[in-house]
């Protein structure tokens, strides 16, 4: 899949099969628009475009609101894509200036003379242009004068799949991963570089790598603990490695360790900042530095605070045999 920032980058196809959103989360709903994408663009013997935006256009129509926060990072959603099949990504930078565009001025600068559209696959409800002003319609209308065709998903097709974004976003940050993975089709994960901690961790028997992530719209799910599986890529030896719980190796030399994740501001030591920790299991590397995937598969418990680290080791053994017995249930 080749990917474009700009759409100046993008050369201009003669048969380009398009679809048009923001996709956070590429979920079933999403996957079922894409699918049919692909396959449109083999039985044509075109090429498959996806045409998408950063940042998300709400973020720029209403920056004063904070609280959206997004499934996906813009890399971790262009990975997911590639692995959809899909031909080309382009990835418009939003701002003011082309959320003003008049919708037929869009249709003609974007879709006709930067894309070379011949289909667009959209859905029922899709708007765009200045004051979202545009609609299928328009859509159908251009068709005929540019000489694209356009395919609607009706809105019966949307409702039967009974997915969307915001039950995502809502389940995660109720820490339900469980319901969240169902509606996505693949656990949920966070990418982040692995920093330096208290290290109180290691004095009570649970090291934990501390976990910085550098996109601020990156949605964390609630507070909690949860079993995980950590995927890394490191230097280390395999047999310098004391661990019992490695899961594979896969052909990218990626590596994957069970585990269990901490989110949360660390209520009995009286933590002021909200951490996003993981234990490895049986793990004894030094990884600071290191830039590693956290797969969100169970929630096992709400944060809590304790009377005291003594307590607090209990209970973390507790979840840990909580997260074997979920590996191995």
């Amino acid at each position: 899949m080749k990917i474009y920032y700009n759409l100046s980058d993008f050369k201009k196809l003669d048969n380009a099969i398009v679809t048009i959103g923001t996709f956070d989360g590429v979920h079933f709903g999403h996957q079922k628009i894409i699918k049919q994408l692909v396959q449109k663009a083999k039985v044509d013997n075109g090429e498959s475009v996806i045409l998408t935006f950063f940042p998300h256009p709400r973020m720029i129509i209403d920056p004063e609101n904070q609280e959206l926060k997004m499934i996906n990072t813009i890399n971790e959603k262009a990975e997911i894509l590639k692995g959809l099949g899909v031909d080309h990504l382009i990835i418009t930078p939003f701002t003011r200036d082309f959320s003003n565009q008049l919708p037929e001025d869009y249709i003609k600068s974007t879709l006709v003379n930067n894309i070379g559209t011949r289909h667009i696959i959209i859905g029922y409800d899709h708007r765009f242009g200045k004051d979202r002003s545009g609609n299928l319609s328009d859509l159908k209308a251009a068709g005929l004068h540019y000489g694209f065709s356009v395919e609607e998903i009706m809105e019966q097709d949307i409702h039967d799949v009974a997915v969307s974004s915001t039950k995502i976003r809502q389940a995660l940050l109720a820490g339900d991963v469980s319901l969240a993975n169902d509606y996505l089709g693949y656990p949920f994960s966070i990418f982040g570089r692995v920093i330096k901690g208290d290290k109180i961790g290691r004095t009570i028997g649970f090291p934990t790598a501390n976990i910085f992530v550098e996109e601020t719209y990156k949605l964390i799910p609630g507070d909690g603990i949860y079993a995980v599986t950590v995927e890394m890529s490191a230097d280390f030896k395999e047999e310098d490695l004391v661990s019992t719980n490695r899961l594979q190796t896969s052909d990218s030399g990626l590596r994957t360790y069970k585990g269990m994740a901490y989110i949360g501001q660390r209520p009995t030591i009286n933590g002021m900042t909200r951490n996003i920790e993981v234990n490895i299991f049986d793990f004894n590397q030094e990884i600071y530095g290191q830039d590693i995937k956290m797969n969100f598969l169970k929630f096992l418990r709400h944060d809590v605070k304790f009377t005291g680290l003594e307590a607090l080791t209990i209970q973390l053994q507790k979840d840990k045999e909580a997260t074997l017995a979920y590996f191995n249930g």
